[in-house]
């Protein structure tokens, strides 16, 4: 299953946002990001579904997609490209919230987690932390390109290094093994987010391809 191009998630979070998550989310499509994955969880699912549609409204010029962090029924009700789950999470019941055609995801930050999400049936996964972060606390140690590589040689579906990512990094990411990256802080926190998410694009873009291309292909 194909997974949005160019290969940048952007996961958000409007307490770490340094501007109303809105605007922070329309820089970074502006910069270039195609993909945004609504990451709130204090939200009710009623709050959380009107800002999944609020973004979705946002990322429908660019073609973008709007995945739901945690809350499968919201992304089906939303019909946004799919969701992402926690550790712990089956992936069979969330397919079935959100239908064969929506992207899950599943959070891994060990090889053995990493194994049993490509098990369970998922479209991609995100390996984290790889470098130390505030964003990622209580995750146990940083990964390292070497683990980041270690758990994208062991499974089959696309691997999203998250955790510390940056523009002067994501390249190395790839370079690991990767298919893409996913980012939070770098983005969240930046003064200008347009800036940074187009960085990060042009980090990405200047790469080796064709191991993201081919994971990424529309």
């Amino acid at each position: 299953m194909s997974l949005p191009e160019p290969p940048l998630l952007l996961i958000t979070d409007r307490a770490m946002a340094r501007r109303p998550l809105r605007e922070v989310a329309a820089a970074a499509l502006r910069g270039g990001c195609r993909w945004v994955m609504v990451r709130e969880k204090d939200l009710a699912e009623a709050a959380l579904a009107s800002l999944v549609k609020d973004i979705m409204e946002l990322a429908r010029p660019y073609g973008a997609a709007v995945s739901v962090n945690g809350a499968a029924r919201v992304a089906a009700d939303c019909g946004a490209r799919g969701v992402h789950l926690p550790q712990g999470h089956a992936v069979a019941e969330a397919r079935r919230a959100v239908g064969r055609e929506a992207l899950v995801g599943v959070s891994a930050h060990a090889l053995e987690e990493a194994a049993n999400a490509a098990a369970e049936g998922a479209d991609y996964l995100t390996a984290s932390p790889v470098f130390a972060t505030a964003s990622k606390p209580g995750y146990g140690p940083a990964l390292g390109l070497e683990g980041l590589s270690r758990v994208a040689g062991a499974v089959d579906i696309p691997v999203l290094a998250l955790g510390g990512v940056t523009a002067a990094n994501a390249a190395d990411c790839l370079a690991a093994g990767a298919a893409g990256v996913a980012v939070m802080g770098a983005v969240m926190r930046a003064r200008d987010p347009e800036r940074a998410a187009a960085a990060l694009v042009a980090a990405l873009k200047s790469a080796p391809t064709a191991r993201w291309r081919a994971a990424f292909r529309p």
